[in-house]
């Protein structure tokens, strides 16, 4: 029961009478010398609806003068009447007890209720006196008996929150000290930390909006458990104690700190603050809390990073460490999660690539820098699109930038070139049409087509995949040469077999081998898988899954020309994408999706560098390939074309460019644009949907026979004493349930008979079907 139901029976119970010597009482008078009451009249007359007013006429409100209360009462009142069974109750703000005793010194305006005292009833305490609502809370005799401190501030504080005192459950307040500061905390939130940061987020608004009664509980509170007036010390004040974080404003800071985002006001105002002078030895923790602190340290890291551009790769590996020691521990300040440490954050990746650039893979057999980027060297190009992903302004981007060309350009630089004299000197590994077996694709295999997916990438897609409970197959692939869509996307389609490259062709188009139409623009290659009885499906479309589908993105791909480096900072959406739509196939009923892709590409902030190929001598010039006029002579080292060995193209040597200043391009020889991942994508083992009846067990000694309700199911029966762990099987050997719906299996060790144990039904996968506790050898439990 809440506070007001106990105050509507103490009222009531006034009423009380023995019908054997009394007459029902004409009222219940209620005296409130003080008007403690008043301020929840409304909520009383809810409470109360028998209850009549003292006070002006107002009878909407059932509120009237002393002569109007003795005709309501009397019932000749239109529009006044009392539930059925009750007695009239009337309230009586800043009227005593004694002012109606004394009849002959009464108000003229009392005197029409003064004979009332004799024909009704008063409600008041044992002691005669008057209720108060300190009385009534702390009075064991007709009152609730809590425990209620009688400091001034504290009675002030309960008469403020009485319409919220009202609205407390008596069990869950009892044994609890009710002091001004629990009052108070009525009116607020109850939850301190939040009041004032609220308070200092939104300033002179927050009062304005609790209104006066809360903000004077909310004040007393921060003066009484925070030590701050806020009234009178003001939000700067409190910013400053915030940041100080003594006592119990540590507490308050914690809650920032959890959740920073709902106060965005509160960084503007800290920065409005005078930044205390620290020593040497301040803790991170302290000068951490000041967001001018962090943003000139966030200043400083850029000036240093904007400084490796004139220092050698090793130094900048240096000084990336040196650096990590100073600004690293800022990342788990509050300012990181809410974007002000951008630099710090990207300093985390920076590192890694400082480290893991040590080792070049520009070494050893093609089989060696194979391996060595398959097993780590791709984490250098995923650390450069981490770091950059953090580049949110254009000096961020420029600082993290020209770490990125100290320390990863030669890096890559050295690899493409080691690279490249391998593959002259030896067939590259991506061979040709004429070296290489087309790709195939069986029934209930979907091909999707990503445009685009490096290696790091897949990489992420496939940890992606897996973390959504999908089952993952990773393969190395070699792109085909050179690595650009219109050559490299036909080579991982299911009907490569039926593509050639005519000899006069310059634009690196492949052609239907069967009647010589090109294939660019895509209709073509559509068609022909169309017509080789492969669904082409739109985004969207899930298809027939007993058949054979293709199905494609090229987001990645194209961003990337279009936004250079900022494709870093849409990375993680397109993954999603491309993961959701490899669910939404699985979950269609195909039985494996398999990602494929035609290249990787390059990426450098700033641009990679520039190699120059005379137009004079090119019939087409792309970023990283061109075609050679016949004839023409040129150092650029050539290469057979996959579609055509007798076709020759040009590459751009290292990681350079036949263009000026392109940041993302493709189309060259290098670990980052050649060597891919492609995914089979399968959906997680499924367990039995079935709803699994057994319909008998019966034992015969210490052989168990099981019969099923439904016969069909493929399932094995076993007998362990832990359920979920095979190794605890109890039996000879597990069985499959017969055609006939049963199976029998033997318990081998006859000391377990009378064990409990539990009968399992699992599938093929290992699954746990159904699963029921047996006695060993008979009496079921």
């Amino acid at each position: 029961m809440k506070v007001i139901d106990w105050l509507q029976n103490a009222v009531r119970g006034a009423a009380t009478y023995n019908p054997e010597v009394q007459v029902k009482p004409a009222c219940i008078l209620w005296p409130d010398p003080e008007r403690q009451w008043e301020a929840v009249v409304p909520r009383l007359q809810e409470a109360l609806p028998e209850m009549l007013v003292l006070g002006d006429y107002a009878p909407e409100r059932r509120t009237g003068p002393a002569i109007w209360l003795r005709c309501a009462i009397a019932g000749v009142l239109d529009g006044i009447d009392f539930p059925a069974g009750t007695v009239p109750v009337l309230y009586l703000p800043g009227v005593a007890r004694s002012d109606l005793r004394a009849v002959n010194d009464c108000p003229d305006a009392l005197k029409p209720l003064a004979e009332l005292q004799y024909r009704g009833t008063i409600w008041s305490q044992v002691s005669a006196k008057d209720w108060t609502v300190l009385a009534f809370l702390k009075s064991a005799q007709g009152g609730l008996g809590l425990e209620v401190s009688t400091d001034a501030g504290a009675r002030a504080a309960m008469i403020s929150a009485l319409s919220e005192v009202l609205d407390q459950d008596v069990t869950a307040i009892e044994g609890k000290r009710l002091d001004r500061d629990f009052f108070n905390g009525l009116l607020t939130s109850g939850d301190l930390p939040r009041d004032v940061l609220t308070w200092l987020d939104q300033g002179d608004a927050y009062h304005d909006r609790i209104g006066d009664a809360a903000w004077g509980a909310f004040t007393d509170i921060c003066v009484s458990q925070l030590g701050l007036n806020p009234q009178s010390a003001g939000i700067l004040s409190g910013a400053e104690k915030l940041t100080g974080q003594d006592g119990p404003w540590n507490g308050v800071w914690e809650r920032f700190c959890e959740a920073p985002h709902r106060y965005r006001n509160i960084p503007d105002l800290l920065r409005r603050c005078q930044l205390p002078d620290f020593d040497l030895l301040s803790d991170i923790s302290i000068r951490g809390a000041w967001p001018q602190w962090n943003d000139a340290e966030e200043g400083a890291l850029r000036r240093d990073l904007v400084a490796l551009s004139d220092v050698t790769g090793r130094q900048a590996r240096l000084a990336i460490k040196d650096l990590e020691k100073q600004h690293g521990a800022r990342r788990h300040l509050v300012w990181s999660e809410l974007g002000n440490s951008q630099l710090a954050r990207s300093l985390e990746h920076l590192g890694h690539l400082a480290d893991i650039t040590q080792v070049s893979l520009a070494g050893g057999t093609l089989e060696d820098m194979e391996s060595g980027y398959v097993s780590k060297g791709w984490k250098a190009d995923d650390a450069v699109l981490s770091a950059l992903s953090f580049a949110d302004s254009t000096e961020n981007s420029a600082a993290i930038a020209a770490a990125l060309r100290s320390i990863y350009m030669p890096w890559a630089e050295d690899s493409a070139r080691y690279l490249q004299t391998l593959a002259e000197g030896s067939a590259y590994p991506g061979g040709t049409i004429k070296t290489k077996n087309a790709a195939t694709a069986t029934a209930g295999e979907c091909v999707f087509f990503v445009d685009g997916l490096r290696f790091d990438l897949g990489k992420r897609l496939a940890v992606s995949l897996t973390q959504n409970t999908m089952l993952v197959e990773e393969k190395h692939v070699w792109s085909a040469l050179p690595s650009v869509t219109s050559t490299a996307k036909p080579a991982v389609t299911p009907v490569a077999g039926q593509i050639i490259g005519m000899d006069d062709n310059e634009d690196f188009e492949a052609s239907v081998k069967e009647t010589g139409r090109s294939l660019k623009g895509g209709y073509h290659l559509k068609k022909l898988m169309t017509d080789s009885g492969i669904q082409v499906l739109k985004r969207g479309e899930v298809g027939n899954p007993a058949g054979l589908a293709w199905t494609e993105i090229g987001d990645i791909d194209h961003e990337g020309h279009e936004r250079g480096w900022k494709l870093a900072r849409r990375l993680d959406a397109l993954i999603d994408e491309i993961k959701e739509r490899t669910v939404q196939l699985i979950n269609a009923g195909w039985k494996s999706v398999s990602i494929v892709t035609d290249h990787g590409w390059l990426l450098l902030p700033g641009g990679l560098p520039k190699t120059e190929l005379p137009s004079a001598l090119a019939v087409n010039k792309w970023g990283r390939c061109a075609s050679i006029k016949p004839g023409a002579n040129t150092d650029v080292p050539l290469y057979p074309w996959f579609w055509n060995p007798a076709h020759h193209f040009a590459l751009a040597s290292g990681i350079s460019c036949f263009r000026n200043g392109q940041e993302y391009t493709h189309g060259g020889l290098s670990l980052q644009e050649c060597l891919t991942l492609h995914l089979t994508v399968t959906g997680p083992a499924q367990t039995i949907q079935t709803v699994v009846s057994i319909a008998d067990i019966v034992w015969k000694g210490l052989r168990c026979t099981v019969v099923l309700d439904n016969p069909d199911l493929e399932l094995i029966v076993d007998i362990r004493g832990s359920t979920a762990d095979p190794s605890t099987s109890v039996i000879v050997k597990a069985k499959k349930i017969g055609e006939a719906g049963s199976a029998s299996v033997v318990v081998e060790n006859e000391d377990l008979e009378g064990v409990e144990a539990s009968l399992v039904l699992v599938d093929a996968n290992g699954a746990i079907a159904a699963q029921i506790v047996t006695r060993i050898g008979g009496d079921e439990k």
